[in-house]
């Protein structure tokens, strides 16, 4: 729901952070740190549609709050490249209208996204070294390379003159990232030697112990599954994570395998991990055309799709509809993901058809074939130790998920760990940290070419539609309101309503009924047929199924 801020609740000596996308929720990031009338945004992310919006695909925050205070936004910062933190900059940089600053490689995948929306010409991005520093007063902002599952993933220091606060991104302590440094612990325990009021934090694997592991280990795995396979092996992954696709270029020279990369969003992520020097050795690699050509044991499948999304890969492959892929009786897929909260069914339903194909299928639950891009207890520990910040704030991450992390920041010795949800406004205070306000959040859906609010009409008539069926029918009257034929009835979505069915024929009759019942007077009223035969057909339906369709009449009067 839509709040109002509360603007005599903060000064502008306060250093503020307000979430107005992944503060109980994993994806659609946008985050706000305001000092001296000044506004800083850190990622602008998108999340996924699903079962409870039809007909759209992503989702955004929405930005009204800062859009409308836009002359105030110094810029966006992006820490990496996921799509849950920069997804959504094409979609509402033309409310927000602010410089955009990123490493080479994050600037090279939002380039890419740009182009798609005639926006590269307008949207000025600024290239930031590895390990650089953007000056917007009030805020100097100095980035600290980490490691992630994805190229060039940074934390943030944010110097304020009312102290710093450490923003992680999305990181993870991995000891052999495979094509970055590991993270560099002294930068991070110099950072806190110097004083940290705050620590804004990922949460995602907070409830889960030990470490995350690392991607060495998972490219030495995966050569020794492959080596045990004769046939066809196709292994599915997320696109952005590079050091994977690398590691299976690897295994396709370990076992004289071609690798053969099928789906666009993995050769999106190739060309712009080649453009800014990180695939120079990769060797050759084929399209899913020529690996028709292979004989199968010669053949390592790289797919996008890990997560069951229709339009990728391995789903197509899975269903049998894929143009130039095709797997059989012998030949493995392998799952070197995890799968994300509600994908569970789409993911399960793409293992029982390659299963029922004949199909060997291994997945994280089968073997170590992934490991996550998220610090777990012990790495988040670690980072507490080192950082020593004033003030655990927990962000990314499910609301199970944040409680967990502030608990264990509480048990680290941390003085105050405080959860903010979206549009939530927090002063960061080193001695009373509190919660000062609330501000319109929420979220914004892309349908089609538009974005429109979640509650939009159009969005609310096709759930309905979705979950209750249709009816529509056609009735033809005279001037005195009889009618001169059988009522024309359309139903879809409903049980009975089939070849045969007896929905059809029991509406047609209700309605004809409710017409006939109406006296002389209301009839020469089309208003009145109209919602006799609309109340009729619902309540037939509603007997029948317990349906709640949604309803059209329309009257048809033919005068003589």
């Amino acid at each position: 729901m839509a709040k109002t801020a509360r603007l005599d609740a903060w000064s502008p000596d306060d250093l503020i952070f307000l979430p107005l996308g992944g503060a109980g929720e994993i994806g659609m990031n946008l985050n706000l740190y305001g000092h001296a009338g000044k506004w800083l945004m850190v990622d602008l992310g998108i999340t996924f549609g699903d079962d409870t919006t039809p007909g759209v695909d992503l989702i955004t925050p929405d930005p009204t709050f800062i859009a409308e205070r836009r002359d105030d936004l110094l810029g966006l910062v992006l820490t990496h490249a996921h799509e849950d933190h920069l997804g959504a900059v094409p979609h509402l940089w033309p409310r927000l209208r602010c410089p955009v600053y990123a490493t080479p490689f994050t600037a090279r995948v939002l380039r890419r996204k740009l182009i798609e929306h005639g926006l590269e010409d307008e949207v000025p991005v600024h290239i930031v070294p590895l390990g650089g520093e953007v000056v917007l007063p009030p805020f100097d902002i100095t980035f600290m390379a980490i490691t992630h599952s994805i190229l060039e993933p940074n934390a943030l220091a944010i110097r304020t003159p009312a102290g710093t606060v450490l923003h992680t991104g999305d990181w993870k302590l991995d000891p052999e990232p495979l094509v970055s440094a590991p993270t560099d612990e002294a930068a991070f325990r110099a950072v806190g030697d110097a004083g940290v009021v705050a620590m804004v934090c990922d949460s995602t694997n907070a409830l889960v112990d030990g470490t995350s592991g690392s991607e060495a280990g998972v490219r030495q795995r995966l050569i020794d599954l492959v080596g045990t396979k004769t046939g066809r092996v196709a292994i599915t992954t997320f696109a952005s994570n590079v050091a994977r696709i690398k590691t299976m270029a690897e295994v396709a020279r370990a076992h004289d395998r071609h690798l053969i990369v099928v789906g666009r969003s993995l050769w999106r992520m190739i060309e712009a991990a080649r453009e800014t020097g990180y695939m120079d050795d990769l060797g050759p690699v084929l399209d899913d055309r020529e690996g028709g050509y292979l004989p199968p044991e010669k053949v390592l499948y790289l797919c996008t799709g890990c997560q069951g999304e229709p339009r990728g890969a391995m789903a197509r492959i899975a269903g049998g509809s894929h143009p130039e892929v095709t797997l059989g009786t012998g030949d493995c897929v392998i799952f070197s993901s995890r799968i994300i909260p509600g994908n569970e069914r789409a993911i399960g339903r793409m293992h029982n058809q390659l299963v029922e194909a004949g199909i060997d299928v291994v997945s994280e639950r089968d073997a170590d074939v992934h490991v996550s891009g998220h610090p777990c207890r012990d790495e988040l520990a670690a980072m507490y130790r080192w950082v020593r910040p004033r003030i655990a704030v927990p962000v990314h991450g499910e609301m199970r998920h944040m409680r967990a992390h502030a608990g264990l920041a509480r048990s680290l010795q941390v003085p105050h760990a405080v959860i903010a949800a979206n549009g939530q406004v927090l002063r960061l205070d080193a001695d009373a940290p509190e919660i000062v306000g609330e501000v319109q959040s929420g979220r914004l859906l892309i349908d089609g070419s538009r974005l429109v609010e979640n509650s939009d009409g159009a969005l609310r008539d096709r759930r309905r539609l979705m979950f209750n069926g249709t009816i529509v029918t056609t009735l033809v009257v005279d001037e005195a309101g009889e009618l001169l034929a059988d009522p024309s009835v359309v139903l879809q979505g409903l049980p009975g309503c089939g070849d045969g069915g007896p929905l059809p024929d029991m509406v047609e009759e209700a309605i004809d009924t409710a017409v006939e019942r109406l006296g002389r007077g209301a009839r020469r009223h089309d208003e009145r047929i109209e919602e006799a035969a609309r109340v009729a057909a619902r309540r037939c339906v509603r007997a029948f199924c317990g349906k709640r369709p949604v309803t059209e009449v329309r009257v048809l009067r033919l005068e003589d």
